[in-house]
């Protein structure tokens, strides 16, 4: 009996282990979503790497030497043409306005007083052309009678010498108006000499407001209430910038230069050219070529191009970096596939291709532009195959995969409402051994 009892538990053991083996599941295929290599046409696009710089950077240099006494901007904020940013003591600068002022005053002063003197010489010499008149007259009437000796030897000599002393009277009196006129215009050649001195320091004086010589935006000061400033100074004051519209500087090589000179010759409309930001948004507003540097830098071998945005919120700002891309033409029937379906690896681009019976396979793939949330394939792959695009993670060479269509994500839509993927349930995991 007690040996029947322990065959028959033995017996029972290999029953009962054969159904656990028989209820073990072999684990699924993970879920993967596919989308197929499809052929479209594609805008061509070239980036570059750009630094963006204010249209016109005016640097703020203090134009007389004094002590700065105040601050009357905000640094950072946009200024006005004309609006005062510094004060320097003005003190000394009004003294010598005030003297120079005073010395135009005794300048015109003086020119009143030469004026005064040439009425009165004019006046004199008015004077002595009568009594020279008048001894002439008196010669004139004794010569005849003279000789006829109807008057005295002596009354004519006297008639002569009257008339010849007049008439050196009126010659005196005339040089006397010309040196009148000569210090007229001397007087009036200090005055003018004044006048410069006057305008001189009020220039001066006006210099002791630094004002913008622009709209702008103004930058961080670099001199301190109280420092010593003055046209000897090195470091200026601080930069305004006038950032709208703003300028962005790329660099191109002498090939691309010389291939952008020849669509410029064929395309009779102008480039619109796109600005990526740093955190990859697109600015909004589309720029066009300003100019072109006159040279190729010798070192480098490239060339700089200007582009132009607009920029009415002052949100680009001087030394921002960017990328700039511009449109050069457009690929007929280009491969395209998400970006999502492809994985950079050390350099290359690797791709998940599901074949038959669902199986993986990796290729590496030679990658193009991108366009939007697709990307070019230029070589590697073939039309109608199928990549990967969501759950690259989980698959390997040789993987089985239970694919479903690829969703692209509504571009707006938030993360948490995209549904996550299905997990496998308790049942279907594969247990652990």
């Amino acid at each position: 009996m007690g040996l029947c009892s322990l065959l028959f538990a033995l017996a029972l053991a290999f029953v009962l282990l054969g159904c656990e083996k028989e209820q073990k599941v072999e684990p699924q295929a993970p879920i993967v979503e596919v989308a197929e290599v499809a052929q479209k046409d594609v805008p061509v696009f070239a980036e570059w790497v750009g630094t963006l710089d204010g249209s016109v950077n005016a640097t703020i240099r203090a134009q007389v030497q004094g002590y700065l006494v105040k601050q009357n901007y905000k640094e950072g904020d946009f200024v006005r043409k004309g609006q005062v940013l510094f004060e320097i003591d003005p003190r000394e600068y009004q003294a010598v306005l005030d003297e120079k002022k005073a010395v135009l005053s005794q300048s015109k002063g003086a020119v009143d007083q030469k004026k005064a003197a040439l009425e009165q010489a004019k006046a004199e010499v008015s004077v002595k052309d009568a009594l020279w008149t008048t001894a002439k007259a008196n010669l004139a009437r004794v010569k005849p009678l003279a000789e006829q000796n109807a008057v005295s030897k002596k009354d004519l000599d006297d008639a002569v010498g009257s008339e010849q002393s007049t008439r050196s009277a009126v010659e005196a009196a005339k040089a006397a108006v010309d040196s009148a006129e000569a210090n007229i215009v001397a007087a009036e050649a200090q005055v003018l000499g004044s006048q410069a001195d006057v305008e001189k320091a009020q220039l001066n004086l006006s210099f002791a407001k630094i004002t913008s010589p622009i709209d702008g935006i103004a930058g961080i000061a670099k001199a301190q209430i109280g420092n010593l400033v003055g046209p000897g100074s090195i470091q200026e004051l601080t930069t305004v910038s006038d950032v709208n519209p703003i300028k962005c500087y790329i660099s191109l090589s002498e090939q691309e230069y010389m291939k952008a000179q020849a669509r410029r010759v064929k395309q009779q409309e102008a480039v619109s050219i796109e600005l990526i930001l740093s955190d990859g948004s697109t600015y909004p507003e589309k720029g066009e070529v300003a100019f072109t540097d006159r040279e190729v830098d010798v070192r480098t071998g490239t060339i700089r191009v200007a582009a132009i945005f607009s920029n009415p919120q002052n949100l680009l700002r001087p030394g921002m970096f960017s990328r700039v891309r511009a449109q050069l033409g457009v690929k007929k029937a280009a491969l395209v596939i998400p970006q999502q379906a492809v994985t950079e690896i050390q350099g290359k681009y690797l791709v998940a291709v599901v074949g038959t019976e669902n199986k993986t396979a990796i290729k590496q793939v030679k990658v193009g532009e991108r366009f939007g949330p697709l990307w070019v394939i230029e070589e590697g792959l073939a039309p109608g195959e199928k990549v990967v695009a969501e759950g690259t993670q989980k698959v390997r060479e040789g993987t089985v995969v239970s694919p479903k269509p690829f969703q692209p994500q509504v571009e707006g839509k938030p993360e948490a409402e995209k549904k996550p993927e299905s997990e496998p349930t308790a049942q279907s995991k594969p247990k652990k051994r």
